[in-house]
């Protein structure tokens, strides 16, 4: 798979699973975070199976901070064979109330930071002719469901066409969208648990998730939508009113 990854919102949710899960076939881990109490909570899980870990505490909306990691992705002396674009947030929906500088902030950590780092890793990645990007996206993406489904859906486009234009140069890239998953990401928007409005049925559970995701990244597929209820509600999203699918789609936070 890869000899050592670097993932990005490593301190929780999908992001401390991928560590948990890629920490146990043997890959060597970067975590980032802002949180270092966090991240060294997840760096001493996965140390516990004798994992190498390196913790780099980052907020990437900081100019600085970002290139810092931007600058290790790049470092030809200790190469980074996967990256994890994991970190991420959500809004409300109701976009015409919120802070349009919140906005700004949810656009640039969903788009220019994944952005910037790909770009920071790749010519290493191309110039060895093997590496792993996984772009963290959602079934948001699919759908018209305010500026969270906008900035996924740029992330699973470009991973698309970046799959199709570097893969045949041993770079493989994969936009993983899950549905609903069980993590802290919802109290995040103020939500405690059972209270998100979304129906029992369609939550799933990171490590299934993760493990799924990790298959199709194997198989260098370009889009990995972890659940089979999932990829037929995407399917379906595609041939009905976007009106309707909007209604759908904004059941849940």
């Amino acid at each position: 798979m890869a000899r050592t990854a670097l993932i990005t919102g490593a301190s929780s949710g999908l992001g401390a699973e991928f560590a948990r899960q890629l920490a146990a076939r043997g890959v060597g881990l970067v975590l980032v975070a802002r949180d270092r109490s966090a991240l060294e909570a997840v760096a001493a899980e996965v140390r516990g199976g004798r994992a190498v870990v390196e913790v780099l505490v980052a907020d990437l909306l900081d100019p600085d901070q970002r290139d810092a990691v931007a600058a290790r992705l790049a470092d030809p002396q200790h190469p980074i064979d996967m990256l994890v674009n994991n970190a991420g947030y959500g809004l409300d929906l109701a976009f015409e109330t919120n802070d349009v500088d919140d906005e700004a902030r949810h656009l640039a950590l969903h788009v220019e930071v994944p952005m910037r780092l790909m770009h920071a890793v790749l010519p290493r990645m191309l110039e060895r002719g093997s590496g792993r990007i996984v772009n963290v996206a959602s079934v948001a993406g699919f759908v018209p469901r305010g500026t969270y489904g906008a900035v996924k859906g740029w992330l699973i486009q470009f991973s698309r066409w970046a799959n199709a234009r570097y893969r045949r140069r041993g770079v493989t890239v994969t936009a993983v969208c899950p549905g609903f998953v069980h993590t802290n990401f919802h109290e995040r928007l103020g939500l405690p648990p059972g209270e998100e409005g979304v129906p029992n049925g369609m939550w799933l559970e990171a490590p299934a998730v993760v493990s799924e995701a990790l298959r199709d990244v194997a198989r260098g597929r370009s889009v990995s939508i972890p659940s089979a209820r999932y990829r037929a509600l995407v399917g379906l999203s595609r041939v009905l009113p976007d009106a309707l699918v909007m209604r759908a789609a904004e059941r849940g936070r």
